[in-house]
């Protein structure tokens, strides 16, 4: 069935509603982005059909989450190839809305707060990223809701009830990820968030958006960052010391890349392992994060750790 695109707050309820409906569905999941999409987003939107009767792709550039207005100006907006993208995983409905739609009235003047989980890492490195990211996260999970009263369960069954409901986000974005699962417990959302296992390519590099603006030394460069991931991944998998500084050193070895931050942290609260790192075996469950800037493109990557 040929993707739709709605561009409406109403348009999307209404399509959504109706779609329910006519699969006599139970379940709906909706997938956010910005757009410009890749096979990691493919990926998010294969779980969410395979999981969901009905399933809705945002595609949003959030001007709040942009602290420089150049950055949000050179965000690629490919509409035409993203729906392609989501039509060929079976996706029902692109939901792609204007600022204004978003925003009707301006910047909002309430938002939400990533509080102490949103100020480190990444939302050092970008003041009010977070924020941003949050605030419209909540705005599309309430977008995205299937209405109350449509029928649910097998044919006649009892009506009524309200459909599953459930969002995906990639483990790339780990803090992010956290972050929403956070919002998502401490408010109350009637939404079950869903992690994807981040993709990569062929030669290991997390699969983003910004690796278009790379150059051939550059991507070559950016590799460090997986191979150091991965180095801490197998010693962790062999319950040996993690020796952070020597994997610190890989990466400080490569002159084209300037790293940010690299650490070892608890998955849930962000905070430093620092027993975990060193000298001790490494038991337990961990996730091991990393940015850095690849000549002028800021890159992300993060890689699950346990034993």
């Amino acid at each position: 069935m040929p993707i739709q695109l709605v561009t409406t707050v109403a348009g999307l309820k209404a399509e959504s509603a109706r779609l329910l409906g006519a699969k006599q569905g139970v379940s709906q999941g909706l997938v956010p982005t910005m757009g410009a999409l890749h096979e990691g987003h493919a990926t998010l939107a294969r779980t969410a059909v395979e999981q969901n009767d009905v399933v809705v792709a945002s595609i949003f550039v959030n001007p709040l989450q942009f602290g420089d207005a150049v950055d949000l100006d050179r965000y690629p907006r490919t509409l035409d190839a993203d729906l392609a993208l989501l039509e060929e995983q079976g996706v029902d409905l692109a939901f792609a809305p204007s600022v204004e739609e978003v925003y009707p009235g301006g910047e909002p003047l309430v938002r939400i707060t990533s509080g102490r989980l949103g100020n480190k890492w990444e939302g050092a490195s970008r003041p009010g990223h977070f924020d941003g990211a949050l605030t419209v996260v909540a705005k599309l999970l309430h977008y995205g809701m299937p209405a109350a009263g449509l029928p649910a369960g097998p044919a006649g069954s009892a009506g009524g009830s309200l459909p599953a409901y459930r969002a995906y986000f990639g483990q790339k974005d780990a803090q992010q990820l956290a972050l929403v699962r956070r919002m998502v417990s401490d408010l109350n959302f009637p939404v079950e968030i869903v992690g994807v296992p981040t993709v990569r390519a062929t030669d290991g590099l997390a699969l983003s958006s910004r690796n278009r603006f790379l150059s051939d030394a550059e991507r070559d460069a950016a590799l460090v960052l997986s191979r150091a991931l991965r180095l801490l991944e197998e010693r962790a998998n062999a319950h040996e010391p993690l020796d952070l500084d020597s994997a610190l050193a890989m990466v400080e070895s490569q002159p084209l890349v300037s790293l940010d931050y690299f650490d070892v942290v608890d998955p849930g609260t962000l905070e430093p392992l620092a027993e975990n790192c060193r000298e001790t075996p490494f038991r337990g469950e961990a996730l091991a994060l990393i940015a850095a800037k690849v000549g002028p493109v800021r890159l992300i990557d993060n890689i699950p750790l346990s034993s």
